[in-house]
């Protein structure tokens, strides 16, 4: 395609995203290609700039500038573009202050040792034709799932991280454990110490006082449970401490099921039906938005612990009850 070309918005696709609209006519752009043809303005709808998240009415002029060849094909886009672009597909919430994606597992929030892909990379992809780069405001670990908030701004940025800081959030995370915690509702307090050992980084439960610790409070609440087998754990962390959910399941005997950190039940065997891999995800948080009010995102589980709920028989609507205890 070395012309400029203009679309007319069908009628069946009216309230689709541009982003989406991209994707659908032009399989072979990669996100981050569209994303600087956005920020450039060689893309217009009726005439006017448009960002990513722009919903399309019918009977619109799309204005669709030279791609190259490789753009238009029906192919995969390469493998950083690819994991961008589903990132912007788990998109939960996005607003010109904040973006809450629900992130995938095994997907790093940032970069390390060995680690090439991350979400604080793939952020540059969602740069506003302001030139102004997302910005991460908290962590999750890279296998656990859920709602992940980044920043649009400098101001957002500030504000969110303060909200985080003086812990006036509410994140509740679920969670697939080992046994079945007794009493069935409790709050988990320990002091954590960062050691490193030979699967990496981890916390260790310390002693008050000792050097480089930190106080860690976590509240749970069993939500349902499989025999004396396995048990659906709602946790809220009150501290955010790095591993603090893991570490703390791990303490009172209670492991979360696929961890490989934290697992410590010796000669423990899997359920058929159940994989085994970190069942943690962060499924909700309700945080002060930069804008004013509250804001309440929920992200749904990723397959293999959707897969392990409904070989259990497990019922969201009673994890939701369950959050409200917390």
């Amino acid at each position: 395609m070395a012309e400029v070309q203009t679309r007319t918005v069908e009628r069946d696709e009216a309230g689709m995203r541009v982003d989406r609209w991209f994707k659908t006519h032009f399989p072979g752009l990669g996100f981050g290609h569209l994303q600087k043809l956005l920020r450039s303005g060689q893309i217009r709808v009726d005439g006017g700039r448009v960002q990513a998240s722009t919903r399309l009415a019918a009977g619109q002029q799309v204005r669709v500038p030279p791609l190259q060849a490789g753009d238009t094909v029906k192919s995969r886009p390469a493998a950083a573009g690819r994991t961008a672009e589903d990132l912007a597909a788990a998109i939960l919430h996005e607003d010109d202050q904040v973006i809450v994606f629900n992130k995938p597992p095994g997907l790093a929030v940032q970069g390390g040792s060995g680690v090439t892909r991350h979400v604080d990379a793939m952020l540059e992809a969602f740069t506003d034709r302001h030139g102004r780069r997302p910005k991460l405001v908290h962590r999750l670990d890279r296998d656990t799932s859920g709602v992940l908030v980044v920043a649009r701004t400098r101001t957002a940025a500030a504000f969110l991280g303060n909200a985080f800081k003086e812990r006036e959030t509410r994140k509740i995370y679920w969670a697939l454990v080992a046994g079945v915690p007794r009493p069935p509702q409790g709050r988990i307090s320990t002091f954590l110490r960062k050691e490193e050992g030979p699967i990496g980084d981890r916390v260790r439960i310390a002693q008050h006082g000792e050097r480089g610790t930190e106080h860690a409070v976590s509240n749970y609440v069993v939500a349902d449970q499989a025999g004396q087998k396995l048990a659906w754990l709602v946790m809220r962390p009150i501290t955010g401490r790095t591993h603090q959910l893991r570490a703390h399941a791990a303490h009172i005997g209670h492991p979360i099921v696929g961890d490989a950190k934290y697992f410590n039940i010796e000669n423990w065997e899997l359920p058929g039906g159940i994989q085994n891999r970190l069942h943690l995800h962060a499924r909700r948080i309700v945080i002060p938005h930069p804008s004013g009010g509250k804001l309440d995102v929920v992200a749904p589980m990723p397959p293999h612990m959707r897969q392990s709920w409904s070989v259990l028989a497990f019922d969201d609507r009673t994890g939701e009850m369950a959050e409200e205890s917390l």
